[in-house]
């Protein structure tokens, strides 16, 4: 049986995360502006959207605004993706340029319930 890339890239994060929760660490300090700016400017917004909704560029980037990683597992998927995404270096991205991000994304609020939203409540 084959797994979908989709289903291969939850694969890989559900053993990032569970590698990552064994080793249990606190994200850095981030600044949530500094790194909303570097998500813009390094191309983050190209593949996950301005808010992390996920479906853009040329792969359809995944969703990863709301989504429960620990800062290990992100970090390690921006410096080794496990799929389509470029890696990110550290002399691309410091620490602290993840970290930001990484509060960025951790700041973004959930998204309106649907019957909110005028439209859809019909």
């Amino acid at each position: 049986m084959t797994m979908t890339r989709v289903g291969r890239v939850f694969a890989l994060a559900a053993f990032a995360w569970g590698a990552c929760a064994a080793q249990a660490q606190e994200a850095p300090r981030g600044d949530a502006a500094k790194g909303k700016s570097l998500w813009l400017a390094d191309g983050c917004s190209y593949c996950h959207g301005t808010v992390g909704q996920g479906g853009g560029g040329r792969a359809a980037g995944l969703r990863i605004a709301q989504q429960p990683i620990p800062f290990a597992a992100f970090r390690n998927q921006v410096r080794r993706p496990a799929d389509e995404m470029p890696p990110y270096v550290e002399a691309v991205l410091s620490d602290q340029d993840v970290a930001d991000i990484f509060a960025y994304i951790r700041a973004l609020p959930p998204p309106p319930d649907l019957k909110t939203i005028g439209i859809l409540a019909n």
